[in-house]
């Protein structure tokens, strides 16, 4: 446990080596002792060993999968709290964790900040268990009035995330902490109110019916449901019985509240991820089959430009398709950490040059300037040359693709810090307020009068996201609609956290 003298102690535990030592030097430059291992079986050894305060535990593994390590670590150590890190959470894995133990899930890639608040986060959580512990040895050696310990208890159970309710079998509050108010949809309750009238009607049947029973079950239920007051949070409800002194009867109900929009959220962005994948896969090739059809039919009576026409803008479309599913695949890959790459020193202002170069055709198709001002002082950076030729690309192609005729894009270089920036500058169609916030998102693409006849997949941006933060670099953006959009980009010359 973290005092003045012993800083908090951090588990990491991730088969990717970048990973894992990115994450170890962010935690180190807080002040956190952290100690890794490579595989789960390390990660059990060193988990169950050692007292931890924290343990940060990647879902898969090529050894023994992250939900083994958990129970290992939670079995050993059960105070020591553990954060799932994961790309591929889904609602089961969830559940399956949460039973286990587990604080909650870290969603790869994560931010230094993101990891910073959920590491406080278990860390404030893992005072408030070793707070109770301490106090219970002190009630059993010191014997401690009954008062003073239900009002420290008290102030725990106030203080957990989720929400907790108690009812005796006549359906009377007998206890609540606030979050069962905000998860329940109830205002100020009373001390031996009546509240089963006025409890969610999903929690209310389940509530009645255990109370309505003769004999006493262990068995618990549980619910899902969105609240009436807002409909974007869902919650899941369980309620357990409570048995009185002899376990014959039910003494009353403990109901427990969870806030699951999270998993939920995750469920619906896999659904609607397939759903525009489909959509966007469907226009090319139902366009390619029309033409093809009318190439095909022997009635029709085309001209020799026409069937060029058709055969060209088949092309076309398939060009597009096939450059959408490359997307999709590069987007799968960095997600995955599949993508190879070949590191090596870069002169980034000699490969800024070249891709202006090679979008001067595009650019004097709209009488499009494009200028390109960089210092005498070496711009060299590590990474893979592949990857950062398509960031400079993507961005140099969209100042050009969304400029407006006679426009100009400024392109410059500079160094700050350990970082090198490049931004480019357009005078076009810029982005209204609501569309800055979903540019990095995959398949948005803005729409207004100048884009009609604009296309794309709407995915490089979000490579171009996904890139630099591997990179451990970041990406701004300013943007004012009908005057234009500035993009800078922060690449550090070494690589950080590889």
């Amino acid at each position: 446990m973290e005092d003045s003298d012993h800083p908090a102690r951090i588990l990491l535990v991730d088969d990717e080596d970048y990973l894992r030592n990115g994450v170890k030097r962010i935690l180190q430059i807080e002040g956190f002792e952290v100690e890794t291992a490579e595989n789960g079986a390390e990660g059990i050894k060193k988990g169950t060993e050692f007292d931890f305060d924290v343990a940060l535990l990647d879902l898969k593994m090529p050894d023994i999968s992250g939900i083994e390590v958990l129970r290992m670590i939670r079995q050993a150590r059960p105070n020591t709290i553990c954060f799932m890190a994961t790309a591929y959470a889904s609602y089961e894995t969830a559940v399956e964790a949460t039973k286990l133990g587990a604080e909650g899930y870290i969603l790869k890639p994560f931010t230094p900040d993101e990891l910073i608040h959920n590491i406080e986060k278990g860390l404030q959580k893992r005072r408030l268990i070793l707070e109770a512990e301490r106090l219970k040895a002190d009630r059993e050696a010191r014997l401690l009035e009954l008062a003073f310990e239900r009002s420290r208890l008290n102030t725990i159970i106030n203080l957990l995330a989720d929400g907790v309710l108690v009812i005796n079998q006549f359906g009377e509050m007998v206890y609540y902490n606030p979050a069962a108010l905000r998860y329940l949809d109830l205002d100020v309750i009373l001390l031996a109110e009546e509240i089963l009238e006025i409890l969610p009607p999903e929690v209310k049947e389940i509530a009645q019916r255990m109370i309505s029973k003769e004999k006493f079950e262990v068995m618990g239920e549980s619910v899902q449901f969105k609240l009436s007051s807002n409909p974007d949070m869902f919650v899941e409800v369980t309620c357990s019985p409570i048995p009185d002194h002899d376990r014959k009867k039910i003494a009353g109900i403990v109901i427990v509240a969870k806030n699951i929009t999270q998993f939920k959220e995750i469920e619906q962005l896999k659904s609607q991820f397939v759903s525009m994948v489909s959509h966007e896969l469907k226009a090319p090739v139902a366009a390619t089959i029309g033409f093809l059809d009318i190439l095909l039919n022997p009635k029709m009576k085309l001209t020799d430009h026409q069937r060029s026409d058709f055969l060209n803008r088949s092309t076309a479309r398939l060009r597009s398709l096939l450059t959408m599913v490359n997307d999709l695949l590069d987007i799968s890959r960095i997600e995955l950490n599949t993508v190879k790459r070949e590191i090596v020193k870069i002169d980034l202002a000699s490969l800024v040059q070249e891709t202006v170069e090679m979008m001067q055709f595009e650019a004097a198709k709209k009488n499009i300037t494009i200028k390109f001002s960089a210092g005498e002082i070496p711009f060299t950076i590590e990474a893979d040359r592949l990857e950062i030729e398509r960031v400079i690309t993507n961005l140099m192609s969209n100042a050009v693709k969304y400029n407006k005729t006679d426009g100009e894009v400024l392109v410059s270089l500079k160094k700050k810090g350990a970082y090198i920036i490049l931004e480019i500058k357009d005078t076009g169609i810029g982005l209204k307020p609501e569309e800055k916030n979903r540019l990095f998102s995959e398949f948005f693409r803005a729409k207004n009068e100048f884009t009609k006849s604009i296309h794309g997949t709407g995915l490089g941006l979000s490579i171009v996201k996904k890139t630099i933060d591997y990179y451990s670099g970041k990406i701004e953006s300013e943007s004012e609609y009908g005057k234009g959009t500035t993009f800078r980009v922060f690449l550090p010359e070494k690589i950080l956290n590889k």
